[in-house]
């Protein structure tokens, strides 16, 4: 497959007061467009930090990474970016949370009634045209997170970036998410990377599960190809024995060979 994103010898090194602290070392990732890639590890891992460095937010001490044969030096409306905290202005209702990203990224080049179709269609996507005019202080964390989808959506974005996006949502809640996820990927055939700590989450959702070895100086322990058929039915996942085994797999790497680089 051809590589769409590709991290290259990506190092993040922070200076305190005990001195340097090297969270990342010699990462290399190449991502294919329309794949989902997760990232897994322990607290402390530099799972955020690389989904951080791929967003822009950060700049890594060594290393490069580029997007579509293009170095990322910032961030961009090519990588859209969903936070477990929602991040929504509460003040503005849930059509004016999306079509404010979509005006900041369309709105020089195309009129107000695209701009319009365009928020519209975000919700409709995620399943919340009926709860346009309310405010976050009016729905749900779930409904919530699913706007925040929405918005980063929008944008059209070449990469879709999740960190935790549904680690402080209640279980039904999450699984319900999850789904919905899937679908919506299915449907726009995004890149996705995502941070997660849920074994079952990497497993049901991803192409690739890549585990990271503990920090300090994490790095890249295993890659896992999730060769599991599309579409995925969580009910059937619980007695396929394949998925069994690759759940099994992350976790004896997590609980066993997490200190280590394979």
């Amino acid at each position: 497959m051809e590589n769409y994103l590709d991290v290259q010898a990506v190092g993040m090194r922070f200076g305190s007061r005990k001195g340097e602290f090297v969270a990342l070392d010699s990462i290399d990732l190449r991502v294919a467009k329309g794949e989902f890639v997760t990232l897994i590890g322990h607290s402390g891992c530099g799972k955020s930090t690389l989904l951080n460095i791929i967003a822009g937010l950060n700049r890594p001490t060594e290393g490069v990474v580029l997007l579509a044969d293009r170095e990322i030096d910032g961030p961009g409306p090519d990588r859209g970016v969903v936070f477990q905290n929602h991040s929504l202005l509460p003040w503005l209702t849930c059509y004016e949370n999306v079509y404010l990203a979509v005006e900041r990224v369309f709105g020089a080049k195309e009129p107000k009634s695209r701009l319009a179709e365009r928020s519209h269609a975000a919700l409709e996507m995620v399943g919340l045209a009926h709860a346009e005019q309310k405010r976050p202080g009016e729905i749900s964390g779930g409904m919530k997170q699913r706007v925040g989808i929405a918005r980063a959506l929008s944008i059209e974005p070449k990469v879709l970036l999740l960190d935790e996006p549904f680690g402080a949502l209640d279980a039904l809640t999450r699984a319900t998410l999850q789904d919905e996820l899937m679908r919506i990927v299915a449907s726009t055939e995004a890149t996705v990377v995502m941070v997660t700590h849920d074994v079952d989450e990497a497993v049901l959702l991803s192409d690739r599960v890549v585990m990271m070895t503990n920090g300090p100086a994490a790095r890249i322990g295993a890659i896992l190809a999730i060769d599991l058929p599309r579409p995925r039915d969580r009910l059937a996942m619980v007695t396929n024995a394949r998925y069994i085994h690759l759940r099994n797999c992350v976790m004896e790497f997590l609980y066993r060979r997490h200190a280590k680089v394979a």
